[in-house]
């Protein structure tokens, strides 16, 4: 966590966001200020409606906010950017490419890479197959996402989002449609490839347990509109592993988060 947004490499300052105009617009986020540090593993969380996709759509410049400002990487976010990767609860590959395929696919469509990749195919078609080994898929690459599991899916759906070195990962609910047992199996992979890259990562999730295990910081937003309603700091002094999931400490941060967000369900 960052002492002020002058200091982060995203930095939202008085956002705002509603849908529509004039009488029938519907707001959607409302005054919203946070900072997340370069290279810091961010998670926000809140009640199901309360704008956190929204927020995703604003960061990554897909949406231009209603009021205030958004910056990263120490400029203005005025239009889609090219520095992000992004990883949704549906993988989306396509199924008629093979995991290697899909995962080279933002290869071809993202600058400088597309005008290189002709003539430099085999660096990156290597620079592919080691990341999916990374993630435990080598031997994998020519399968069709017919032919691969939820959690395989997942994990070439990460690899993609990660091939062109973005400096900034959004993620929505990754894991969200994944059993309990694949999910935090993911949890490790996820870690693993941010330990090794330390890229800056904002995750959407509704899953506290998976907010607190992954992150340096868990923000909670309130009701929508939404707001960040509370931080909460999260000390990482050594790797996580499922057993720090018994412990006083996670689940003593668990359980505020899930406070804050019942006083907000009830209020």
């Amino acid at each position: 966590m960052v002492n002020s947004p002058s200091d982060a490499f995203v930095a939202l300052r008085q956002l705002s966001l509603s849908y529509g105009q004039g009488d029938v617009s519907t707001p959607a986020l409302k005054g919203v200020d946070v900072a997340i540090a370069k290279g810091e593993f961010a998670s926000i969380v809140g009640p199901s409606g309360c704008g956190k996709s929204s927020l995703m759509k604003v960061v990554t410049g897909i949406m231009p906010p209603t009021e205030g400002e958004v910056w990263v990487n120490g400029a203005k976010v005025t239009g889609p950017l090219k520095i992000v990767g992004m990883a949704f609860q549906h993988p989306t590959l396509l199924p008629w490419r093979t995991a290697l395929e899909n995962v080279m696919l933002p290869l071809e469509v993202v600058e400088p890479h597309k005008h290189l990749i002709k003539k430099e195919r085999g660096k990156y078609r290597q620079k592919a197959l080691d990341i999916l080994a990374a993630v435990g898929l080598a031997g994998f690459e020519d399968k069709l996402p017919r032919q691969l599991s939820g959690g395989m899916q997942q994990r070439v759906s990460l690899c993609r989002a990660l091939i062109h070195d973005p400096q900034l990962l959004m993620l929505d609910e990754p894991f969200g449609a994944l059993d309990a047992f694949t999910r935090e199996e993911l949890w490790d992979v996820l870690q693993n490839l941010w330990l090794d890259r330390k890229f800056t990562v904002i995750l959407v999730t509704h899953d506290l347990r998976e907010a607190v295990y992954l992150s340096d910081t868990v923000h909670v937003m309130s009701n929508r509109p939404g707001h960040i309603f509370a931080s909460r700091v999260i000390p990482r002094t050594h790797l996580r592993t499922l057993d720090t999931t018994a412990s006083t400490e996670f689940n003593e941060a668990v359980q505020e988060l899930r406070e804050h967000i019942w006083r907000l369900r009830t209020q």
